[in-house]
């Protein structure tokens, strides 16, 4: 390879490798903090080199100002794709800081190893489980694939900012936005419900029979029952999940449909 083809095809492996960078910045597993920067960067670096030689030779593309539109474009496009997977994990964390809520943990905090930052009990709980299942049932392989294949449907010479002028993309990115608040009510509902009639039963209690210290005996009453009705809901959280897996690959070709068009 000479220089000529060198400094031709150069800028435009950069461009590749800012989308795939910025996706692995925010996806969930690639994203975790107990992941080396080292391998992260190396793992860009190859997947680049990958989509590079089967998508980006004979491009070319010129190095003026709009050069800086077209990078900021693709760290937008990688930021965007690996957000949507990453908000419908966080809807695991948001049920399960509901549940936290009524159980009486929510004042009780732990450190999440894959993001550094405060997590709920049984939110961390629960997104360890379904990270867990993601790595059983492949979907870091999916998540791979949906970056690789993100260049046929979003080629480098897109149109992205079109799309955010006539206002498509901030609308889906809002529903998108709700449907993950939906989903984490619905997850979190049947503990919450239960946990709700028992304040109404400690309630009743209360008024029955004012002889029982009702705030001594619903810490622990919340709590046991709390803790048995999730050992009841385990078995049921592989399909729960999967669900929730089906929906979040869904809604990221949604999105590579809204920016693109179809292969």
């Amino acid at each position: 390879m000479n220089i000529e083809t060198l400094l031709q095809s150069f800028p435009v492996f950069l461009l590749i490798f800012c989308r795939i960078t910025s996706f692995f910045v925010v996806v969930p597993v690639f994203s975790s903090q107990s992941v080396p920067l080292q391998i992260k960067i190396g793992l860009s670096f190859f997947v680049a080199m990958i989509v590079f030689s089967a998508e980006g030779t004979g491009l070319s593309v010129a190095m003026d100002v709009s050069y800086v539109l077209m990078v900021l474009r693709e760290v937008l496009i990688g930021l965007m794709l690996g957000f949507i997977a990453y908000l419908m994990f966080m809807t695991i964390q948001t049920a399960g800081s509901f549940i936290d809520i009524q159980i009486g943990f929510g004042i009780a905090n732990v450190i999440d190893p894959m993001t550094g930052a405060s997590a709920p009990i049984i939110g961390n709980f629960k997104y360890m489980i379904a990270l867990l299942l993601l790595l059983i049932m492949n979907g870091h392989h999916y998540l791979l694939n949906a970056i690789v294949y993100s260049y046929n449907w979003v080629p480098l010479d897109n149109e992205i900012f079109v799309k955010m002028l006539d206002g498509s993309l901030s609308d889906f990115l809002i529903r998108t936005f709700a449907q993950s608040f939906v989903i984490a009510f619905q997850m979190s509902a049947p503990l919450v419900v239960a946990l709700f009639l028992t304040d109404v039963g400690l309630a009743f209690l209360a008024r029955t029979a004012p002889q029982y210290n009702v705030f001594v005996i619903g810490v622990p009453l919340k709590i046991i029952i709390g803790l048995a009705l999730l050992a009841l809901l385990m078995p049921g959280m592989a399909i729960l999940f999967q669900n929730l897996f089906e929906i979040m690959f869904e809604s990221m070709q949604n999105l590579l449909k809204l920016l693109g068009k179809s292969p």
